[in-house]
């Protein structure tokens, strides 16, 4: 397959870059209405010179498969910078932020962020969402000595590829964990079945730690299928599972497939309860999987039922400026990303890599409004997870968990 060129979606953005008009935010974009930007821009281009501007760079899939991980990445991070730069900015200057568009791809997630560094000179990386994705940025970002911060992946290996690579999510470690006591201590189940995406970093990690944690509790894998993103029949895996007559089924995937794997599910006649993670959690879910989905979980890393005045706010501000789109976990976990990027920008004595790396590194008790943030010393966020519960055409809050 031809290699595309990542999209640049607008040569600047204080708020996001741009996209359909229904999910513009209002305001103003580089210094014009945000209504005016390009929708899309091939290549890089320059940021504006000058002294009165930071420059930060933003990658994330904002087309393809994962599509609405990168929409609400991209608003939350745009949401962030508003307010910063309507509270003055950082020492005076704007923030701005270029965005890449890498088509759900790591190949053009690793392109992406190799412009940013080498033509947009940006001083700080957002992103990516899909942990694949992530860890070919990462590469990238830790040889040029650019910090970045990824809002939610939770592959153990993003941050691994070194000092300048942070995280302000939980880990798939704890993810796995959280599923398996959800499983075995609230639905009170004895055999789960698991059907993984075995291209897919996280989902291969979280299958993982739920196997090992859920035995450890004392349950039973029945099976363990594969399938790999993209596909579009999964009967053949489950009537394997179907046959070790499971109590529920662990399907770590994104919601690109997890709602028609539902489906399929329903029609074979499997009715117990489907399980994942935060890669579930989109709108399109419920389109994909229906009713097929209802009495399912997953864990995730926020609720909007959170009655938290600062997470209030921030559902009231993001839908003033979302025609009144309730944020997901992605545009909340971005949203903290960017505004621990904006104190770190404010506490290092300058832009360069390793006083912004050693300002990030300091984020303790952080308030975020995906819960407060405290980075250890492998640089991941230190945190609770809450499992919600799908239903009628959304999820709804269940329980928190805490490591």
């Amino acid at each position: 397959m031809r290699r595309l060129a990542p999209m640049l979606l607008a040569a600047l953005a204080v708020l996001a870059a741009a996209c359909e008009k229904k999910t513009q935010p209002t305001g103003e974009a580089g210094g014009q209405p945000a209504a005016q930007a390009p929708a899309t821009a091939q290549g890089g281009g320059t940021p504006p010179a000058g002294d009165d501007v930071i420059v930060l760079g933003e990658v994330g899939a904002l087309t393809g498969g994962q599509a609405t991980f990168g929409i609400s990445s991209r608003n939350g991070i745009a949401l962030a910078l508003k307010e910063a730069n309507a509270a003055g900015g950082v020492k005076g200057k704007k923030l701005v932020v270029r965005v890449y568009d890498d088509q759900s791809k790591p190949e053009e997630a690793a392109q992406a962020v190799t412009r940013l560094i080498t033509q947009d000179k940006v001083v700080l990386i957002l992103g990516e969402v899909a942990s694949s994705s992530s860890l070919a940025m990462a590469e990238k970002a830790q040889a040029a000595g650019v910090p970045m911060i990824t809002p939610s992946s939770t592959n153990p290996s993003v941050t691994e590829k070194g000092d300048n690579i942070f995280r302000v999510c939980f880990i798939d470690p704890f993810q796995g964990f959280v599923m398996a006591k959800f499983a075995r201590e609230n639905l009170k189940l004895n055999k789960v079945a698991v059907l993984q995406d075995n291209k897919s970093a996280y989902s291969i990690g979280l299958t993982e730690v739920f196997r090992q944690k859920f035995a450890e509790m004392g349950g039973k894998i029945t099976v363990t299928e594969s399938y790999s993103q993209g596909d579009t029949d999964y009967r053949a895996q489950l009537t394997a599972i179907k046959k070790t007559q499971p109590e529920g089924i662990y399907v770590p995937g994104y919601y690109s497939e997890v709602g028609v794997i539902a489906r399929q599910a329903r029609e074979l006649g499997l009715k117990v309860p489907l399980m994942g993670g935060d890669g579930w959690d989109s709108e399109k879910l419920f389109e994909l999987g229906g009713s097929a989905i209802d009495g399912s979980y997953f864990s995730n890393h926020y609720s909007p039922d959170n009655p938290d005045p600062r997470v209030t706010k921030f559902i009231a501000d993001y839908k003033a400026d979302y025609n009144g789109a309730v944020p997901d976990a992605l545009a909340a976990l971005a949203y903290d990303a960017a505004r621990v990027a904006i104190e770190a920008l404010k506490n290092a004595p300058d832009t360069s890599g390793p006083a912004l790396r050693a300002a990030i590194a300091k984020t303790k008790d952080f308030p975020g409004v995906a819960g407060n943030i405290t980075l250890d010393e492998k640089r991941n966020a230190v945190k609770s997870a809450v499992v919600l519960k799908v239903a009628d055409g959304k999820s709804t809050y269940v329980t928190t968990i805490s490591p």
